[in-house]
């Protein structure tokens, strides 16, 4: 009997690992493969934005949902129906022939993730109740989401470089037809009789408000009698925010519980979770196109210089825990975002270099890595520590809301501030070209097209556009280390001493 259990655990806990891993590629290897999209569905660069921020809004839209329907209705049925609907959306995915499809495709996967990422904890946590298999499971299983999320940028250029982008999606419906299996055999059922209704009302505000956003970020445009368009999305995201609050102030147990936030320890965490998202995730989508566009490296290589900015996030995180329990989240969580800082700041110079080099962005990349590595863990950990027990759940979901709301604004945002960078700088050497044409020429060239022309407009030639993506990726590097050393001062300063030493230091 024994040992039928311990079949069936080890067959649930490769199916979390596995499906750990999916997630974590899928966030990482796509920005390896968006200038690839550019020209073969065609992509335009907002459409090369959605293709990222579908995939992140669909999880901040599902993430609590997902884990109030499994613990009503069973978080092994919830967590072989999302392992089976991600399959079918990376199946839809990878045969995808056009920008809008895929876009489609890729909400379609958040969703899904939501629903595997919301079990996963859920899962481990009910299977595996000694403290020694417990620690070894959740080790196994951070290990291997670090994996995803590190090596995935190699693993998209290298299926790229071998076979085609179809395969970056399409190995995923291969490995959710086994993940199905070995979560169909090993996962016990488990649910929660006194599980709280579904806080439906909070769920569709909170995700039309930063949809909102973030649609009003990606175009660009100012709020003007002219765009009303932009006024009608203002108006409704304003709506939605305002309803979002009123209503998760007056539920007894909401799903984003504003009450959380009197705890120092826990606003202060979740300050360091979004100052992550303000800086160091969105730029990952961009950085494939800076290797690629301004420094000249293939596909291959690009994915290959892109561990330097991701392979740290997998070997800080002990250090970065040793010094949680020596030094208290005041000192670390701050410490590792300054040092994201200092890494956007070294990968700026490195944009003055001349000649341009990978080689000097290197140093830059794995400072930033470094400051990733040390903040990641501490938050998430602060967080959940910081709440009563029985509120756990609620301050992880607030963290992972957090996290996904930050990034899907910020990779808006800094596509924003890269467009506009660009246009400033060819108003300078085009001024000949009107506005229209300035606004889809730097929107061409910030998808990495230097061959940059418009219909009935203006071919600036390679070294002007190069030299424009360049001016325009300096100041999204300021921008990301702007956001992370105002993030590390608040959340000092935000912590308190008392706080950072203290245990949770507050009833909700």
């Amino acid at each position: 009997m024994s040992m039928r259990r311990n079949q069936r655990n080890t067959a649930a806990l490769a199916a979390v690992c596995v499906s750990a891993l999916m997630l974590g590629l899928e966030i990482s290897s796509i920005p390896a493969i968006l200038p690839t999209l550019e020209h073969v569905l065609p992509a335009d660069f907002r459409e090369l934005q959605w293709i990222m921020n579908a995939y992140t809004i669909a999880m901040t839209t599902w993430l609590m949902a997902m884990g109030a329907l499994a613990d009503r209705f069973g978080r092994k049925r919830v967590f072989v129906l999302g392992i089976v609907v991600f399959g079918g959306a990376s199946l839809i995915c990878g045969l995808a022939t056009s920008a809008p499809l895929l876009i489609a495709a890729r909400f379609l996967q958040g969703t899904s993730g939501a629903a595997m990422l919301a079990c996963q904890i859920a899962v481990l946590s009910h299977q595996f109740r000694d403290g020694r298999d417990r620690s070894v499971a959740f080790g196994w299983w951070g290990i291997v989401f670090g994996i995803g999320l590190g090596f995935g940028p190699l693993v998209g250029g290298a299926i790229v470089a071998v076979s085609s982008w179809h395969w970056v999606f399409l190995i995923h419906a291969v490995l959710a037809v086994g993940t199905t299996l070995l979560a169909w055999g090993g996962v016990e059922e488990s649910s929660d009789p006194q599980a709280a209704r579904i806080d439906l009302a909070g769920m569709v505000t909170l995700s039309l408000s930063v949809f909102c956003l973030v649609s009003l970020i990606t175009q660009g445009r100012a709020l003007s009698s002219d765009n009303p368009a932009g006024l009608l999305t203002a108006v409704a995201g304003a709506l939605s925010l305002t309803v979002f609050v009123a209503v998760e102030t007056r539920l007894a147990r909401p799903m984003f519980d504003f009450r959380a936030f009197r705890i120092r320890r826990f606003s202060g965490a979740l300050i360091g979770a979004s100052g992550m998202n303000f800086s160091f995730w969105p730029f990952v989508i961009y950085l494939p196109i800076h290797f690629q566009a301004v420094l000249g490296l293939d596909s291959a290589g690009a994915s290959l210089t892109l561990l330097a900015y991701t392979l740290p996030t997998l070997f800080v995180p002990p250090f970065a825990e040793a010094l949680l329990r020596r030094h208290g989240p005041r000192f670390v969580i701050p410490l590792g975002l300054s040092t994201i800082g200092f890494g956007f700041v070294l990968m700026r110079v490195a944009t003055t270099a001349a000649p341009a080099s990978w080689i000097a962005m290197v140093p830059g990349c794995i400072l930033a890595g470094i400051g990733l590595g040390l903040t990641n863990t501490p938050v998430t950990n602060t967080a959940t520590a910081a709440v009563p027990a029985e509120r756990a759940g609620m301050a992880s979901g607030m963290d992972m809301s957090a996290r996904m709301i930050a990034l899907a604004i910020n990779i808006a945002l800094m596509g924003f501030i890269l467009v506009q960078g660009i246009r400033a700088s060819l108003a300078h050497r085009v001024p000949q070209a009107g506005d229209d044409v300035l606004a889809r020429l730097a929107e061409t060239i910030a998808a990495g097209n230097l061959a940059a022309g418009v219909p009935g407009g203006i071919d600036v030639g390679a070294a002007v556009a190069r030299e424009a993506l360049m001016q325009g990726f300096g100041g999204v590097m300021l921008y990301g280390a702007l956001c992370a050393w105002t993030a590390a001062a608040l959340s000092f300063v935000v912590f308190g001493r008392r706080a950072a030493l203290a245990g949770a230091d507050g009833r909700i």
